[in-house]
């Protein structure tokens, strides 16, 4: 006689079931497997593209420090010729060239000075003058900065104004002119320093080159 199937024995259709159950869930884990894979590759070249971007970073950190201790140095040396040029005014020794460069713009000064003071207290003046080219009709009031601003060009203009008073006050007749002597200035201040009449004195190497003012050179 057939041996009769249990109630809880399972048949065909549940164990067929069961195993597209097993494979389904095995396909789906394997599908997840595949595209973590794929997630771990692009990790992978987008953490290697940030390895090259950060090398190129360090390559341009480096090449732009290369060339800021470059153009430092080279300010530094031109700066250190500023210096030097109106250091050596002190001895008399700059200030020739500069009378002589002059000249060619008509000027004929005979003397010349440095950190010339000049002080009135009972008319409350008082101001220093950096470099004074003089002779008997006219003076050459020149202020020497590293770094040329507006607003230091108009301060000279304001000490050029107490030259003039100052000058009145002691029957002193001569013209007084101005300029600015400086190594570091943009191109609009360079075009304030002479649209105010100035003429302008800048480093060149060993010597140095006069730019005439942009208007008629203005006398106080």
């Amino acid at each position: 006689m057939p041996v009769a199937q249990t109630a809880n024995a399972p048949n065909f259709e549940s164990v067929w079931a069961i195993l597209q159950e097993v494979t389904a869930s095995q396909r789906e884990n394997a599908i997840h497997l595949e595209k973590l894979r794929e997630s771990q590759k692009e990790s992978a070249v987008h953490l290697e593209k940030l390895r090259e971007r950060q090398e190129e970073t360090n390559l341009q950190m480096k090449e732009t420090d290369r060339v800021l201790k470059e153009q430092s140095k080279e300010i530094n040396i031109k700066i250190g010729s500023l210096t030097n040029l109106f250091g050596d005014m002190t001895v008399g020794m700059a200030a020739p060239k500069l009378r002589e460069k002059l000249m060619e713009y008509g000027f004929a000064f005979l003397r010349s000075s440095v950190n010339v003071t000049f002080e009135d207290k009972k008319e409350d003046i008082a101001f220093e003058v950096d470099v004074l080219l003089e002779n008997g009709e006219r003076a050459m009031l020149i202020e020497v900065k590293t770094k040329v601003t507006e607003e230091r060009v108009n301060k000279h203009i304001t000490r050029l104004e107490k030259m003039r008073r100052y000058a009145d006050l002691h029957n002193d007749k001569r013209i007084f002119l101005g300029a600015i002597a400086g190594f570091s200035m943009t191109d609009n201040e360079r075009k304030y320093v002479l649209n105010q009449g100035f003429y302008l004195i800048e480093p060149d190497g060993e010597n140095f080159f006069i730019t005439p003012p942009n208007i008629k050179p203005k006398e106080w």
